[in-house]
């Protein structure tokens, strides 16, 4: 009798989605967390169908306003495919922003070093050099991944940290601007601009940059033998490894080229906004990249529209603060909660309630 009463009633198992279910947690995340944040619009006295208006709609009723959306949303496709990267081969980079940073240095130093040279090569070696110092800040996690077994979830995002000491050393020290004593280095040189795209517009070649590189992870993970060694080491290291697929080399591959082209984000902030280094050139891309990767199911087109989804956010959340008076910080909230949202719709996709 007591056995009886003592069995659970409900369980918990795995049951894998069909494909349409899972096309469709992208749209259902959305709704859900518009729902959820309605209440903190309605908190602040006004409107969510109109504060909704501003924040998705008005953004891309001006050419202006829908060329910004692009901008915005070029170092979020950037760092989103730099995290969609890692994560392929089951290589769990959080360390995005610091790399962006590394790489923000090596265009801030190249921007001033190549005097003289023609344009074109100047703004082809400052992404190879960012891609390259991007690369050399995710290779110390990475090895010691590989070779310690070291948690790289860890160990990237605390050199995030050591990555914000050190660029602000740099600038308090070494690249302060001496004329206005402002903690900035000093402006790169015209030939290292990124040029326009569109005129009068900021809308520059990164761009560009970052579709090539949605349209690169694309290629590479889903039609090379790399990727396909990617995808394995991501489902199961064990099984990959028992199939020949050599772990720690694709592990350490993925997470170079992640830490490259979250680099290139840095250069393309630097060669196409701010054209020198500041400590504020990152509002947290590196981590806002995770939750695009994420959402976009670490696919490329999936990452590039939710890349441009938050982008739009971004713009609109400016737009309805002074349109309705809502704190611009909105914007920041609507894409935490969309991350947890979608991580919940994710988790309960793949498993079912039954009565036991």
């Amino acid at each position: 009798m007591f056995e009886k009463l003592s069995r659970p009633r409900l369980r918990i198992e795995k049951a894998p989605a069909p494909p349409w279910q899972r096309a469709l947690i992208p749209i259902l995340a959305l709704l859900i967390t518009f729902l959820l944040t309605s209440g903190l619009i309605l908190w602040g006295r006004a409107n969510p169908f109109e504060a909704y208006y501003y924040f998705l709609v008005e953004p891309l009723s001006s050419r202006i306003s829908a060329l910004e959306v692009l901008v915005k949303a070029t170092p979020l496709i950037l760092t989103g495919v730099s995290v969609s990267f890692a994560f392929a081969a089951g290589y769990y980079n959080i360390g995005a922003e610091g790399q962006l940073y590394a790489g923000a240095i090596a265009a801030a130093w190249l921007g001033v070093a190549l005097r003289g040279v023609p344009p074109a090569l100047a703004i082809l070696l400052m992404i190879f050099g960012g891609f390259a110092a991007g690369m050399l800040w995710a290779l110390v996690p990475a090895l010691l991944k590989v070779k310690l077994a070291v948690d790289e979830v860890v160990t990237t995002l605390l050199l995030n940290s050591v990555m914000a000491f050190i660029v602000s050393a740099l600038l308090n020290g070494p690249w302060r601007d001496p004329k206005s004593g402002w903690p900035q280095s000093p402006e790169i040189l015209l030939n290292t601009h990124f040029p326009k795209l569109v005129p009068r517009s900021r809308l520059h070649l990164g761009f560009v940059v970052a579709i090539i590189a949605a349209l690169l992870l694309w290629f590479i993970v889903s039609r090379t033998s790399i990727g396909l060694k990617m995808r394995a080491v991501g489902l199961g290291k064990q099984a990959a490894r028992f199939a020949g697929v050599s772990v720690s080399r694709t592990m350490l591959l993925a997470a170079l080229v992640s830490g490259g082209i979250a680099g290139i984000a840095g250069v393309s902030e630097v060669a196409g906004i701010q054209f020198h280094l500041i400590g504020e050139l990152s509002p947290g891309y590196g981590y806002t990249g995770i939750i695009i990767a994420t959402l976009g199911a670490l696919q490329a087109i999936g990452v590039a529209a939710a890349g441009l989804f938050f982008g739009l956010i971004s713009t609109g959340a400016q737009t309805v603060s002074r349109a309705l008076g809502v704190p611009v910080y909105l914007g920041d909230v609507t894409q935490a909660a969309m991350l947890l949202v979608t991580l919940a719709m994710l988790l309960l996709q793949r498993y079912r309630i039954r009565r036991a």
